[in-house]
């Protein structure tokens, strides 16, 4: 019988030899060579192969004692290389990035700051001016019934306004019973219902409805919306704040005029113009003292009280005070426009 190698010394030699790979595998520099000593270590005629044939070496009573060692080496020289890979991994990705980093910036010199829209700006702008002035702001829902947007405010069944051409209606309840505001106005009907007189108040906000996209029209647009509901108020005091508005806002070269008109909801009704310094007139909103029945559907009583209202677009007050041309222009976010204001 064959003499069989004392197993302290094949567990010296491999230790000696694990502690030898583990040294390399430290000092790798990069996964290709560390691959190649991966291959070399734990491959058919690496390190650990050689030392489990070991195994078959030692006596059968101390087989489990070598086959141990043998199990711990690969589990220690695995571990190293897993961890010298992952280090390895994450440095060649960062120079990775660096050599195909990119200089994708367009400004030069100092970097512009970003601003508030144009349109915020006017709005609150034409906000700050009314507050000037002594009115509150008011808000109200984007989706309304059809008694706040059109009955209240005395447009009638079958008027042209209600046509599901001009309007949107919403899939809620009992068909064309709900709409995308047409208007701000619902927020007076709102207002009314919700606070005793006096009433001093403008509704900025969105509104909705079916028209062509233009220079001068879009389907989803911000009207500004004013009511004044007090006792002994008539058209001499929309006249005057209308007036008022105009200078406070355009400056004191302006001036303002009110025209005949008819809205269902103001009864005398005008339209209202502004006069520039070089004398031209421009139309900007309609106005009106308040329909009996819009008090009646507001909870006011009109032997009592009494009051005028006005509204008008806040994109077109952009585009009047700016020289804006084309309001679409003001809605495609293109840099070189939004940088004018």
């Amino acid at each position: 019988m064959p003499d069989l190698p004392p197993v302290p010394s094949i567990i010296t030699d491999l230790d000696q030899n694990v502690q030898s790979v583990l040294s390399r595998i430290a000092d790798v520099s990069d996964t290709a060579a560390l691959d190649a000593l991966e291959s070399e270590t734990l491959g058919k005629s690496g390190l650990i192969v050689s030392a489990r044939k070991a195994i078959g070496e030692v006596s059968p009573t101390e087989r489990k004692l070598v086959g141990m060692a043998v199990q711990e080496s690969r589990t220690s020289i695995e571990q190293a290389l897993a961890d010298r890979r992952q280090f390895l991994a994450q440095g060649e990705r960062a120079l990775r990035l660096q050599s195909e980093r990119m200089d994708l910036t367009e400004v030069i010199g100092t970097p512009s700051v970003g601003h508030i829209h144009p349109l915020t700006q006017a709005w609150e702008e034409l906000e700050d001016t009314f507050i000037g002035m002594g009115f509150r702001v008011a808000e109200g829902p984007h989706v309304e019934t059809d008694w706040h947007n059109f009955d209240a405010l005395n447009i009638p069944k079958g008027h042209p306004a209600r046509d599901a051409f001009d309007s949107l209606y919403v899939n809620n309840g009992e068909p064309g019973s709900t709409v995308l505001r047409t208007h701000t106005s619902p927020v007076q009907i709102r207002t009314m219902l919700e606070q005793e007189p006096p009433i001093y108040i403008v509704a900025p906000g969105r509104v909705f409805r079916r028209d062509t996209a233009d220079a001068t029209h879009l389907p989803v647009f911000h009207q500004l919306e004013g009511l004044v509901v007090d006792r002994n108020i008539g058209l001499a005091d929309l006249a005057g704040t209308i007036e008022s508005f105009t200078k406070a806002f355009f400056g004191e070269g302006f001036t303002s005029r009110l025209r005949p008109n008819y809205f269902p909801f103001t009864e005398p009704s005008a339209e209202f113009d502004i006069q520039r310094p070089d004398g031209s007139w421009l139309e900007l909103g309609g106005c009106g003292v308040v329909h009996p029945n819009v008090l009646k559907a507001g909870g006011i009583d009109p032997e009592e009280w009494s009051g005028f209202a006005f509204g008008f677009g806040i994109d077109r007050f952009l585009s009047i005070k700016n020289g804006v041309d084309d309001i679409r222009d003001a809605f495609t976010n293109d840099i070189r426009f939004l940088q004018q204001f």
